[in-house]
């Protein structure tokens, strides 16, 4: 039989294409291939398919079509044949593979476009590269449906502790509490909360404490479909067993809604009861719930509540692990003396360790106080089992992050920690602030703003984030008179914190007001000289100002708080000509650098090895001294020149070998880059340039600088009092 013409004379190009069956075919494709989008999309969901799946399913719907199209016109207008088995094999394959995906795409545009959060919402900063496929869930704020106010506390802490428990289940990705405490009483839908903090599903819940009886009603949602995944009731005596049982229950509950299931360590830990004492637990809560701010203030309260709480059940260990993180982060944030607050929190952790050697959260507290001793590979170890106990414990992420960023070679190790803890808690402004940090180590320092406006506009008392932004404005763009403002806004915030003023009155005499500088150092000698900083300044500026005397005995002061903070201490001695106490204060303080094999550098490291070799070759130790600097210079090399980087390092190493040429010309380019911290000592005092202080080109340099800053105090002095703080100003 012979085969129907493709066009018949006179035909129309529709009339053949429908005659060939073109058109049938192509309306029957796009209506299964609607159908089939719409089963992909549901087990997509259901299923957690990945990306790719819905990336090839849109490839084979694309190059389906045409082949449908194709057999369609080969195979119209033959009445007695059949597509075969295979044909409709293959179409049907093409269908199922990439139907759904093209819905799936056209669905992703309709979300960006309709759903887009408000503009005044906080937007967590990108991290990019940094991903999760596992299932997503945040657990926002629980409504206290108590007649009592005062029992917010208490509802804060149930949503916490289920909070905890959730992120044990290494399966699932839980964002921290210090993200969704921003959505608290929040009006936006939950798709729009969702977006923000990255998630697929949304816990919310309420609590209702009434005599000796707590009601907790919580419920799971999908927030692409306001569809509730799960929900559950409970109403029991309140009793700290009862509270306990309610979350692992609700951790177990929620893991089997998004089809996840718990290894049986997580099981144990999550079914653990850690006090059966209710007020112990409550002051735990209370004691977390200061802690958080790193206010001085909130510290000092903090460590009284958890103080409290193990006194009334010595075998709390959580309670013993926020004593010791609240004694560790003092010495960082309130100026608590470092040795004997770092044995006193070591103390705390042992204990809890103890108590519960499978605490991820005691060995991310180890792991803290090993960082600020500095042990940095014990420091790793330990925050990286607390990682391996409890995946998603974005704390530990970013305190291994700030381990890493004091090591060579390991700064973009730690950049990606602290994305990941960003991933973990978006919306927290310590982790936010420490991405700041993170970022400044590698030399990107706009992004460093970016991160630590973002920490601010989470939480506008986070007083690190404004001294960060500070000290960015003043390392990294040698620009004073933006700086001041920021450290003068961190004063106002934070009172009680004599190192604020300090830095104040550094910044005021690198800008040559010395009016401005007296009054800032005197505010933060009347707190009480307790920081090696606030004693360390104090030095620096009565040797400015010819008191010997005073000079010395707050140097002594410094190096007695924090033996390595040796500087002023040592500049005495060389003037003295006792070489031996110098170098016996390094012994001290380094005892690593003079040992017969080199350590690996960390930040603190490298300073003090230039100063050693100082000493060192007036001791007549050649060889170490070059050594020292040989391992100095390999150090910064890695470290961007300014923003907390290596500044004026070079140009010391050059200057101690004797090369003057390249000490000018490191020089010239530390302050082209924006170099201006301390350089009044440099210029002066400084016995490590002491070989090129009479150079034309030295005495230019800091003619030069001597012009800037004439500029900037004048800058900084039309700026009004009043003037509000600009989060977009970038400091160049």
């Amino acid at each position: 039989m012979t085969d129907t013409p493709p066009v018949r004379e006179g035909e129309s190009a529709w009339v053949t294409l429908r005659r060939r069956k073109v058109v049938q075919w192509g309306v029957a494709y796009a209506a299964a291939a609607w159908l089939l989008m719409q089963v992909l999309e549901y087990f997509s969901g259901t299923f957690d398919w990945p990306r790719q799946i819905q990336q090839l399913s849109t490839l084979a719907l694309l190059i389906g079509l045409p082949i449908a199209l194709v057999l369609a016109w080969y195979h119209g207008d033959r009445g007695q044949q059949r597509i075969s088995t295979p044909e409709l094999a293959i179409l049907t394959l093409l269908l199922l593979l990439g139907g759904g995906a093209f819905r799936y795409y056209q669905r992703i545009g309709e979300v960006e476009k309709d759903a887009a959060p408000a503009a005044s919402a906080i937007q967590p900063d990108a991290s990019p590269g940094i991903k999760d496929a596992r299932p997503s869930v945040a657990v926002l704020p629980f409504d206290n449906r108590s007649d009592e106010s005062k029992d917010a506390y208490f509802v804060d802490g149930i949503h916490d502790d289920i909070l905890t428990q959730l992120s044990k289940v290494s399966a699932l990705r839980v964002i921290s509490r210090t993200s969704v405490e921003q959505f608290r009483d929040t009006k936006l839908p939950m798709k729009a909360i969702a977006d923000q903090l990255g998630v697929t599903k949304i816990l919310e819940g309420g609590v209702q404490r009434a005599g000796d009886r707590v009601r907790i009603n919580v419920q799971l949602i999908d927030a692409g479909t306001d569809a509730h995944l799960w929900a559950e009731n409970y109403d029991r005596e309140l009793t700290a067993v009862n509270i306990f049982a309610i979350q692992s229950e609700v951790a177990t509950a929620i893991a089997g809604a998004l089809r996840t299931s718990l290894i049986e360590a997580e099981k144990e830990s999550v079914h653990a009861i850690p006090t059966q004492s209710l007020e112990a637990w409550q002051a735990y809560q209370l004691g977390k719930q200061r802690m958080a701010t790193r206010n001085r203030v909130a510290l000092s309260e903090a460590e009284a509540h958890f103080l409290n709480a193990t006194t009334l059940d010595p075998k709390f260990a959580l309670a013993w692990v926020g004593l010791a993180n609240t004694l560790a982060l003092q010495t960082a944030y309130s100026g608590r003396p470092l040795a004997t607050g770092l044995d006193e929190a070591e103390r705390a952790v042992k204990k809890a360790l103890e108590l519960d050697p499978n605490l991820a959260e005691a060995w991310a507290s180890a792991g803290l106080i090993a960082g600020y001793r500095p042990l940095l590979e014990r420091a790793e170890q330990m925050l990286r089992r607390a990682i391996a106990l409890k995946p998603n414990y974005a704390e530990a992420y970013h305190w291994l992050s700030s381990t890493f960023m004091e090591l060579t070679g390991r700064r973009d190790e730690a950049l990606e920690l602290a994305e990941h803890a960003v991933v973990l808690d978006p919306l927290s402004a310590i982790v936010n602030k420490n991405l700041g940090d993170g970022r400044v180590t590698v030399g990107r320092f706009h992004d460093a703003l970016a991160a630590y406006r973002q920490a601010i506009e989470v939480e506008p008392t986070m007083v690190p984030a404004y001294m960060s932004i500070g000290s960015l404005h003043a390392y990294g763009f040698g620009r004073l008179d933006t700086a001041i403002p920021w450290y003068e806004k961190a004063g106002r915030l934070d009172p009680g914190d004599a190192e604020i003023p300090a830095r104040v009155a550094q910044a005021y005499w690198d800008l040559g007001n010395d009016t401005e500088a007296r009054t800032w150092l005197a505010r933060a000698l009347a707190m009480g000289n307790k920081t090696s900083w606030t004693n360390g300044t104090a030095a620096f500026l009565y040797l400015t100002y010819g008191d010997e005397a005073s000079a010395r005995k707050y140097a002594q002061r410094a190096a007695e708080l924090d033996p390595g903070n040796v500087t002023m201490i040592r500049d005495h001695d060389l003037r003295k000509g006792d070489y031996s106490t110098a170098r016996a204060r390094y012994a001290k303080a380094f005892p690593h650098l003079l040992a017969k094999e080199l350590p690996i550098f960390t930040d603190r490291d490298y300073p003090a090895a230039i100063g050693l070799a100082l000493v060192l070759f007036h001791t007549g130790e050649t060889e170490r001294a070059t050594a020292l600097l040989d391992r100095s210079q390999a150090y910064i090399r890695t470290m961007p020149r300014m923003g907390f980087g290596y500044s004026m390092s070079d140009v010391a190493i050059h200057a101690l070998r004797g090369d003057t040429t390249k000490a000018l010309a490191s020089l010239r380019d530390a302050e082209r880059a924006g170099w201006r911290t301390w350089w009044r000592y440099d210029r002066d005092w400084n016995p490590i340039f002491d070989s090129i202080r009479d150079e034309p080109e030295f005495k230019a340099v800091f003619a030069d600088i001597e012009r800037d800053m004439a500029r900037q105090r004048a800058t900084l002095a039309a700026r009004p009092k009043d003037a509000p703080l600009d989060l977009a100003a970038t400091g160049t």
